[in-house]
């Protein structure tokens, strides 16, 4: 049943995701969320929850305009489960807002394949990570996608590798500007300080360890697939695919450099993994295994809220 609703794209796809984002929104502020609630503050729910679930939206229209799943909705099923998995993703905007700008890059590489505008889309795409690093530092690993991304769509056109720089530097500059009209200095707005920790004690509960166990257990198989099948696609596609795959393992590391270690940091991995478990899961044949793989991904994070 699962996988008839969601094998197309229809308009009661996005309703349902909708209401599973929104469950996982109330839950990370009821339970998670002390801050006594002001009309600010309310505000901020409001950009926090809209800037998710734009995320999930941007993901379905990266993967449907670059031919990266067989035109169902299952990745954004996915991503608005993982939420549920990880609810704490909620009390952190700046993660939030900092993945929004990786999906819009990403988004503006991955129409590099057509070859037309390059300078304009690496410029974009530099720019936009650069935003995205203004609000968490380390969404500036993503950054290496942008010369991965060249050496698939640009190999011997040597100015198009000094072009990102130009993007980075453009957000240093503006970043540098606000921050002597506003603050009166010149670094306060950079968020140049990296923070690292290797503490992964406050993983270390029922429903955390089920969490991941369940993500990356269903991540690295699927991803298995994922790389077998690569080969199969068209060769025009193929890049596309690999730069999916490397923004996957850059989120990995991400998230285990990350100083902020409650679940949160796992959001850059949501869109990617989406991606590559989706394509498993359309490669099933067998309709009961299919069910079965989808509807435990679906009622894993419904038993982790009673626990």
């Amino acid at each position: 049943m699962i996988t008839s609703i969601f094998s197309k794209s229809k308009p009661i796809n996005f309703l349902i995701v909708f209401f599973i984002s929104l469950l996982a929104f109330f839950v990370a502020i009821l339970r998670f969320d002390e801050t006594e609630l002001t009309a600010s503050y309310i505000v901020k729910l409001n950009l926090v929850f809209l800037s998710c679930y734009f995320s999930i939206l941007l993901t379905d229209f990266i993967v449907s305009k670059n031919y990266l799943s067989q035109k169902s909705n299952y990745e954004v099923l996915f991503f608005s489960l993982f939420l549920l998995l990880f609810p704490k993703v909620f009390l952190h905007l700046d993660i939030i807002l900092a993945n929004l700008f990786v999906l819009l890059a990403l988004r503006r590489l991955l129409s590099l394949r057509s070859q037309k505008e390059l300078i304009k889309k690496l410029y974009d795409a530099a720019f936009l990570i650069g935003i995205a690093t203004l609000f968490y530092f380390w969404a500036i690993l993503f950054f290496v996608i942008i010369f991965v991304t060249l050496f698939f769509h640009s190999k011997n056109r040597l100015e198009h590798w000094f072009i990102p720089l130009l993007g980075l530097i453009t957000v240093a500059i503006i970043a540098i500007a606000c921050s002597v009209i506003f603050n009166n200095d010149f670094f306060s707005v950079l968020n140049i300080t990296p923070h690292v920790s290797f503490d992964f004690s406050l993983y270390n509960s029922v429903q955390f360890i089920v969490a991941t166990t369940l993500l990356f257990s269903f991540g690295i198989w699927s991803s298995i697939y994922y790389l077998k099948a690569i080969k199969k696609k068209k060769k025009v596609l193929r890049s596309t695919y690999k730069i999916v795959f490397t923004a996957c393992c850059i989120a990995i590391i991400i998230m285990l450099l990350s100083s902020i270690k409650d679940g949160s940091e796992f959001l850059f991995l949501f869109a990617p993994l989406a991606i590559i478990i989706t394509n498993y899961a359309e490669m099933i044949n067998e309709k009961w295994f299919k069910e079965l793989f989808i509807l435990l991904m679906v009622i894993t994070p419904f038993i982790l809220l009673m626990l």
